[in-house]
């Protein structure tokens, strides 16, 4: 159970780095997009060490 709960956190991640990744791209990204983006992926990382 606490391997496929961390997978699936580690999988959040590498989601949220492809979408943060995916807006800095684009011509005119939108920093507030990255800003919070950026928030929720250290959210799970510090979530992922602490388990």
């Amino acid at each position: 159970m606490e391997a496929s709960y961390i997978s699936a956190l580690q999988i959040k991640h590498a989601g949220l780095e492809r979408q943060i990744h995916d807006e800095l791209a684009r011509p005119a990204p939108d920093l507030s997009t990255v800003k919070t983006l950026k928030r929720r992926k250290l959210r799970i990382k510090d979530e992922i060490f602490h388990h």
